[in-house]
């Protein structure tokens, strides 16, 4: 199956975001909790650190220059290829791209969007809604709450690998003429049945976002506390500041 993503208009606030984080290995990355790993990037499986930082860089390309999927992939051929992620293990290429990508656009968004609280202040989850969205994440779509609701804690885009779900603004003025509810809550383990394809109805579950994403990247990424981060994560991110400076 060919993919082609594409992100054709670049973002300030996503590449600031990007350029922002410190390159870990995978055991340092996955030893924070989860709620400090918005600020590093590692590549699970991947022990050399040149590689780690090709991949960083080529995403960095990507996000400033609109780099379509199948480009950036076959620019690190040599990678996917020596790491043995190719045939059935190539959905690893993918996921590398579209998570750190969506990621970088959702917090730079984010920033966006907190910026215009005052005339927009409801934020309205929206997923791609096709054959690929993940039931969860299609019950959400659609749904009104606060920009400062507990719902976003947990539940700010992206919400899994590969999520591709984002969120809108609206005023007070569009909600009302839309007739829209605005939801109370933070949803967490709310029981829910998902919509199915063809008008179906699937199982009950709880409300849950997928392991490892139950967090607000964006608040994270732009409103840090840093005297609680692990010293290791606080070293790495002022060397990439320093850096920077010179």
């Amino acid at each position: 199956m060919k993919i082609d993503l594409r992100f054709d208009l670049p973002m300030a606030e996503a590449l600031e975001f990007w350029r922002g984080k410190a390159r870990m290995s995978p055991k340092e990355f996955y030893a924070l909790a989860e709620s400090y790993r918005v600020r590093a990037f590692t590549v699970s499986g991947l022990a050399r650190a040149d590689m780690l930082l090709e991949i960083y860089e080529t995403i960095a390309r990507a996000l400033e220059e609109g780099v379509a999927f199948e480009d950036w992939r076959k620019s690190l051929d040599h990678v996917w290829e020596e790491n043995g992620w190719t045939g059935v293990r190539a959905w690893r290429v993918d996921n590398i791209y579209r998570t750190n990508l969506q990621t970088a656009y959702n917090v730079g968004r984010y920033k966006q969007m907190m910026e215009v609280t005052e005339d927009r202040p409801y934020w309205q989850y929206s997923a791609v809604d096709d054959s690929r969205t993940r039931p969860t994440h299609r019950a959400l779509h659609g749904r009104v709450y606060r920009y400062d609701s507990p719902f976003w804690d947990t539940f700010y885009p992206p919400n899994g690998f590969r999520c591709r779900c984002k969120v809108k603004t609206l005023s007070a003025r569009q909600v009302e003429s839309r007739g829209l509810k605005v939801w109370d809550g933070n949803g967490l383990g709310e029981l829910i049945e998902p919509p199915g394809p063809n008008g179906t109805t699937l199982p009950a579950r709880p409300l849950m976002p997928d392991k490892g994403f139950a967090g607000n990247p964006g608040r994270e990424a732009w409103n840090p506390d840093l005297d609680k981060y692990p010293t290791i994560l606080r070293r790495k991110l002022a060397e990439k500041l320093s850096t920077a400076a010179v």
